[in-house]
Parts: structure tokens; sequence; C-alpha cells
């Protein structure tokens, strides 16, 4: 256990901050399979409307892990990877 004030409050901040992180991690893969959703519902119907959902969620999800990486939730070459497969699901299923 912690023996002086200070390294108390380490503790409590690296908790705050642990959680916060964890809040990133799910919402970057809540928006990716809401993305992968999108990319099925194109194959059945290609319509603009859910092109149009596509390139949002695409853009969002971007955002997101942009933002992670930027805090230093997300190492930056895991960022990069991520990106990258979003890219290529929208380039192997012809969004374009």
């Amino acid at each position: 256990m912690a023996n002086s004030k200070s390294a108390l409050k380490r503790i409590r901040v690296n908790e705050r901050n642990r959680i916060e992180n964890n809040r990133y991690r799910s919402s970057i893969k809540t928006w990716t399979k809401k993305y992968y959703q999108a990319i099925e519902a194109w194959n059945l119907s290609q319509t603009s409307e859910a092109k149009s959902v596509i390139i949002t969620l695409l853009n969002e999800t971007y955002s997101k892990i942009d933002k992670a990486s930027k805090k230093n939730i997300l190492p930056k070459n895991t960022a990069a990877r991520k990106k990258s497969n979003l890219a290529k699901a929208l380039k192997l299923n012809n969004v374009n």
C-alpha cells in the first residue's frame, strides 16, 4: 500500500485515467462494429443512402481512433493499423 499522500493521489489519478481510457477503447470498438454492419447493409442494398452512412461512420471512427492516438490511449502503429483495416474493408466491398 502507498506510504505517502502523493502516492495515494497517483493511485486515484491512475484509476481515473484507466476508466477513461477504457471508455475510449470501447467507443472505438463500437464505432468499428457499426461501420462493418453498414458495409454489410451496403452489400445487401447498394443505395446512395447506405453509402452516405458508411462514409459518415468511417469519418467518425477515424476521428475516434485519431483522438485516442493523440492522447496516447492507442499506440501510433495500432491506430494506423486499425484505420488501414477500415479502409481495406471499404475497398474490398467496392463502395466507391
